[in-house]
């Protein structure tokens, strides 16, 4: 297995995460919006075919203080249904992790999952931010993480890439922790 990460996926393994989207998401719509800066996050089998895939999703947030924040989001983690079970899903998370933590243009990763999988996220190094959601949608048409039916649980990372970056680290997930976040991704992405 090895991961691969992509700005544009070639055809054919654009092919393979579209399918296994809309088994996962029956009458989802494959991809993502453009202004989110989407990079697909790929762990690929032996033979080249997709084990399992996330896509990265960016942007600026501003909060109520007027902060600015660059955040990045997962979205779309899904797994190949014949090989789940195997940690290939938990390994890709990890990954994907670990390449935000990395990125000098990301403050925080940010996004919301069901609350059945907290602990799966908690496992690649993701925390639960107690009393945040996420409000996506448009300002027009809003969706957010605690409207019912959803019981979705929103979770971030906190990279602090040298030892002088930790109190930086620390006073981001303060700012984002029991707050409303107006991520308002669009139409296309109404939450990442």
């Amino acid at each position: 297995m090895r991961t691969e990460t992509y700005e544009v996926l070639p055809s054919g393994l654009a092919a393979q995460v579209a399918a296994l989207e809309a088994q996962a998401w029956p009458g989802s719509s494959p991809g993502h919006d453009p202004a989110l800066a989407p990079r697909a996050v790929l762990l690929l089998d032996a033979d080249g075919r997709v084990a399992a895939s996330l896509a990265l999703l960016h942007k600026p947030v501003r909060l109520a203080d007027g902060r600015t924040y660059r955040a990045a989001g997962l979205s779309g983690v899904v797994t190949r249904a014949d090989v789940r079970g195997r940690g290939y899903g938990g390994r890709l998370v990890a990954a994907a992790r670990a390449l935000l933590a990395a990125d000098p243009g990301v403050d925080l990763a940010l996004f919301s999952c069901d609350r059945e999988l907290v602990p799966f996220y908690e496992a690649a190094g993701f925390e639960v931010l107690p009393g945040t959601v996420l409000v996506g949608g448009t300002p027009a048409d809003p969706l957010a993480t605690d409207a019912p039916g959803l019981d979705k649980t929103v979770l971030g990372a906190f990279p602090a890439r040298a030892a002088d970056d930790e109190g930086r680290a620390d006073r981001v997930r303060a700012a984002f922790t029991g707050i409303r976040v107006p991520l308002y991704p669009g139409a296309i992405d109404r939450l990442w």
